[in-house]
């Protein structure tokens, strides 16, 4: 199994619009800093799998035909908003599997076009391919899902948009083991609790109650990369801030991690 972070910011993205920090200045001038919408691609066996569509240009990066699903953790536009002209495409139906939330967003469920929209029930397994594909919800201002990925015995599980983890999620992850998690870490410590997505804090609390080899820190915003540029704390040695870009492999229970 292969994932691939296609984006790795969060909603504003890297460089933010007006902004001249040092993080977004460093991304004007170089672009290996650019984050865009947090969307990543899952491949194996054969079967490929997009997570989230918040990327505006998904029409020129992906084939007609060449996506076997796409799993939406939630309907923010942030996540969803490379739907909207893809939806007006003239082939096969594309398989949607979203969280069942019934506003979703702007007209999408109204005029769906080739969106086939299906909602997984939580912590069922879903075939999809040579992926079974596990939802499970976590805590955020929409209702969003996360998703455990596995082919063979690799288990990989993506958790954005989220502030802290769900008791039963994050003790059906605790059961499950996986072997690398993609997890949200948006802003850095911060002295009051998060309100929709993990800081510092409340992502590395998450990263220990689950155990995985491997952590990478996705839906980065401008603030945590000027506080990591700033230097004033290290991950541990198997967390890896994510950037666009970055391939998580997996063979058996050995993670590799590459640009």
């Amino acid at each position: 199994m292969r994932l691939t972070l296609l984006g790795s910011g969060n909603a504003g993205g890297v460089p933010l619009y007006g902004c001249r920090c040092a993080a977004c200045e460093r991304a004007r001038r170089d672009p290996r800093f650019i984050r865009r919408p947090a969307t990543a691609l899952v491949e194996g066996g054969g079967t490929r799998l997009l997570i989230d569509a918040g990327l505006v240009d998904l029409v020129a990066r992906f084939e007609a035909g060449s996506l076997n699903a796409i799993l939406l953790t939630h309907f923010h536009v942030d996540h969803v908003q490379g739907l909207f002209p893809l939806r007006w495409g003239q082939v096969e139906a594309v398989p949607v599997w979203s969280p069942p939330d019934p506003e979703g967003c702007a007209d999408l469920y109204k005029h769906p076009g080739i969106l086939d929209f299906h909602h997984p029930e939580p912590f069922v397994p879903l075939t999809i391919g040579a992926l079974t594909v596990t939802a499970v919800p976590l805590r955020h201002s929409k209702m969003t899902y996360g998703y455990c990925l596995q082919t063979g015995s690799t288990k990989l599980a993506y958790l954005t948009d989220t502030v802290g983890l769900p008791p039963a999620t994050r003790d059906f992850l605790q059961g499950w083991h996986p072997d690398g998690i993609v997890l949200d870490c948006c802003h850095p410590p911060q002295e009051e609790p998060p309100r929709n997505h993990n800081d510092v804090c409340t992502a590395l609390e998450s990263a220990d109650a689950i155990g995985a080899n491997r952590v990478i820190i996705t839906h980065i915003s401008h603030e945590l990369d000027l506080w990591l540029m700033e230097g004033k704390e290290e991950f541990p040695s198997h967390i890896h801030v994510g950037h666009d870009g970055l391939v998580l492999s997996a063979i058996r229970r050995d993670m590799g991690v590459s640009a």
